[in-house]
């Protein structure tokens, strides 16, 4: 089960809503923030923007690949630990706004940890420790450190030897 807080909503959809709950001048900076970090060729470049813009908190030697998509709401819930490699095109979520209600959780993603291409990673799950996830996973559950997960909803593949 991921770990997210709920809050309901009344009224129309908590997408519809969503100026109520993050200001717009917020989404805006991180937009920009966002898109200029997606494009960026330069690693440190990037980490930093993520780190001093955006509040998040990337470990040293990580590498964020060309085209990620950071959570553009609440990326100061990221946590990405050192050493750590995230694929191309791989999408990164802090929320969810649904129908009636909308949900937040933080995501960890842990030390020396290899996220292939095309992953999407839902609110609220961690990755541990020298964990390897395959390219085109949709992360819903949480991930042990030294384990080979993939698909979508992701499944634990095989324990990595330590």
């Amino acid at each position: 089960m991921r770990k997210t807080e709920r809050f309901p909503v009344y009224g129309s959809n908590s997408l519809w809503q969503l100026y109520r709950t993050v200001s717009f001048r917020k989404v805006f900076k991180n937009t920009l923030v966002i898109l200029l970090a997606r494009y960026t060729p330069l690693l440190p470049v990037k980490n930093w923007l993520y780190r001093t813009f955006l509040g998040m908190d990337v470990g040293e030697q990580t590498a964020v690949a060309f085209m990620v998509m950071m959570d553009i709401l609440y990326p100061e819930r990221i946590h990405i630990g050192k050493n750590t490699i995230i694929g191309y095109n791989t999408t990164i979520l802090t929320h969810e706004y649904l129908i009636n209600e909308y949900r937040l959780g933080d995501v960890h993603i842990g030390d020396h940890v290899m996220i292939g291409a095309n992953t999407t990673i839902l609110p609220g799950v961690t990755i541990g420790d020298h964990a390897v996830i395959g390219a085109g996973s949709v992360v819903t559950k949480d991930v042990p450190p030294y384990t080979f997960a993939a698909g979508n909803p992701i499944r634990l593949i095989r324990t990595l030897e330590t």
